[in-house]
């Protein structure tokens, strides 16, 4: 988000290091890099993003930071990340006071590679609704969605 942030090139690098444009794929389906998108179907429609895609759309204003679920859009992502790298970084703070100083330097990148990771790593449509979750209800509290809990979803569906 410097004086020379540019949403076209770090959209750029963002399809370089996600492999979007590689044809590795050997199965029917492939998202980037080759790998198999899962089949896409209903779980596509009904797409469920937590972590840091929360916390950045919290930090920047397109979320309420106070909820645990909100409805977004990939094109949300998009939106912020050119007014992110548009701002001049001597404007970011007062643009953008909830971001973290040491933050705020990559917040057009952040930004950019997670509208391109959704519609072009994982293919959804820029329009298409999907929720953003913070926590999620476990029994009568409200816990952390964070990335190890996807983490230990994946190893323990790796045993056998």
């Amino acid at each position: 988000m410097s004086q020379g942030s540019s949403l076209t090139n770090c959209r750029m690098v963002a399809l370089k290091a996600l492999k979007v444009n590689e044809s590795a794929c050997t199965h029917m389906k492939c998202t980037f890099g080759g790998v198999w998108n899962g089949g896409g179907g209903d779980g596509q429609k009904n797409m469920f993003v937590a972590s840091f895609f929360f916390d950045r759309a919290a930090e920047v204003g397109f979320v309420d930071p106070n909820v645990a679920v909100a409805k977004v859009r990939p094109i949300d992502f998009e939106s912020a990340a050119r007014r992110a790298c548009d701002t001049r970084i001597d404007d970011a703070k007062a643009t953008f006071p909830r971001v973290d100083p040491d933050n705020l330097p990559f917040l057009c990148m952040d930004l950019v590679y997670q509208y391109t990771l959704l519609v072009d790593g994982f293919g959804l449509d820029a329009r298409q609704e999907m929720t953003l979750v913070k926590k999620v209800k476990y029994k009568n509290s409200l816990v952390e969605a964070a990335w190890p809990l996807g983490s230990a979803i994946e190893v323990a569906s790796s045993m056998n």
